[in-house]
């Protein structure tokens, strides 16, 4: 428990942490990387690179000082993160290596203004949500390693087959080498895949949703070959992914995390909306749903640029025709010549609120999401504009925490 005199102080450095949060979170991560290279084998490279994991770490803390006397508003944010640190090998010894370098950015960052009285409330408050993110980490590597089917750290598994799904993305049926089982997972979790590069020192870790439903004996990953840009480089591991790994390669898994998933339970429609590789959840959670015979109504919406482009577009299809509780609509920004002459565009352009009125027929749905953060943005404010209330929408982000907020509101 913090004393009040601690929370106050923590409280009064919000304003600070708005203006420089993002300045001590960089500063944090080159001291620490500078004393302790190891843990480059934990952190994404390209998310350090491009800056988004110093914006998140940046946003949790000022989220953190925010709700410092009342952290059990945090809880959720708290167990997503807690979910990617089980899933990337993340123990009790390394919290006191972030507190020592995060209370040391601080302290160089803010200068004299930086207190010795702040630095200690700052100590004592990390330690705090420290103990809380090891006490849940600790019951979910208990849980993933206790289950049927479950192990502890990384797992060597074979891929059995490598699937094209488009012109970008391509599936991995990965099963295990010691032939054993695999544990169960939720729809919509993800798996971490850990890679040594040939020359480079360190290893690189990244998550895939997981694509297809539990139950097989094997588990399916859908990887988007990223290409780079003016701003940004090819990805390294999707890019090493398609070109490098074969049939009877070996690769190495964590177990199944994350709480981005399907409510089996609840009675209400689902609406499944994605853009882009954010297909990946919304087949595994579709495909879980049919599987089990779930009389639900589904209203699948996907946009992509084209048909060369969209993954899985057979397969929902063939589903719709299959299961009269089921409708799928497409969105193409591009459309090519073959989409428009065999009929396959159902809108062309973005998903819009009068297109979202159209072909959502029960709007009293629970709603999922994934894709870019530009494409989540402009669809989850069109699904407010059309009524759907916000506690009925649930969304993923592919990399750091981030929110559907708008960027100004942001840290």
């Amino acid at each position: 428990m913090l004393s009040q005199q601690t929370i106050n102080v923590i409280k009064s450095t919000v304003p600070i942490l708005k203006i420089h949060g993002e300045a001590i979170t960089r500063h944090f991560y080159q001291t620490m990387f500078a004393a302790h290279p190891e843990l480059l084998n934990i952190f994404n490279h390209a998310n350090q690179k491009q800056g988004r994991q110093q914006a998140a770490l940046a946003n949790m803390v000022y989220t953190a000082a925010m709700h410092i006397d009342n952290l059990a508003a945090i809880k959720p944010a708290v167990r997503q993160v807690a979910h990617k640190h089980r899933s990337l090998g993340i123990v009790p010894e390394q919290y006191a290596i972030v507190g020592t370098y995060l209370l040391q950015a601080i302290k160089d960052v803010l200068g004299d203004a930086a207190t010795d009285e702040i630095l200690a409330a700052w100590d004592d408050a990390y330690q705090v949500i420290a103990d809380a993110f090891i006490g849940i980490e600790q019951d979910m590597y208990s849980e993933a390693a206790n289950q049927t089917g479950g192990w502890d750290g990384f797992r060597t598994f074979k891929v059995a087959k490598k699937v094209q799904e488009s012109e970008l993305i391509t599936s991995f049926y990965l099963i295990p080498e010691d032939g054993k089982s695999i544990s169960s997972y939720q729809p919509g979790q993800y798996i971490s895949i850990k890679i040594q590069l040939a020359g480079q020192e360190f290893t690189q870790i990244r998550q895939y949703t997981l694509s297809d439903a539990p139950g097989k004996p094997y588990y399916r990953i859908s990887v988007k070959r990223e290409s780079g840009g003016l701003d940004r480089p090819d990805g390294v591991i999707s890019n090493y992914l398609h070109h490098h790994i074969t049939e009877g390669s070996l690769v190495e898994l964590s177990a199944p995390a994350g709480d981005f998933i399907l409510d089996m339970e609840d009675p209400r429609p689902v609406v499944l909306l994605s853009g882009g590789v954010g297909i990946t959840p919304m087949v595994c959670m579709l495909n879980t749903m049919l599987d089990s015979d779930d009389q639900r109504s589904i209203t699948f919406l996907h946009a992509s640029p084209n048909g060369l482009s969209h993954a899985f577009r057979d397969h929902v299809s063939q589903l719709a025709q299959e299961h009269v509780n089921l409708n799928a609509h497409y969105c193409y920004t591009s459309p090519a010549d073959s989409d428009l002459e065999n009929e396959l565009v159902y809108k062309q352009g973005y998903m819009d609120a009068a297109w979202l009125r159209q072909v959502i027929q029960e709007p009293d749905a629970n709603y999922y999401l994934c894709g870019s953060v530009t494409f989540m943005r402009s669809v989850y404010a069109e699904l407010l504009s059309i009524g759907v209330a916000e506690d009925r929408i649930h969304y993923e982000f592919f990399g750091p925490k981030a929110s559907l907020a708008p960027a100004t509101e942001n840290v």
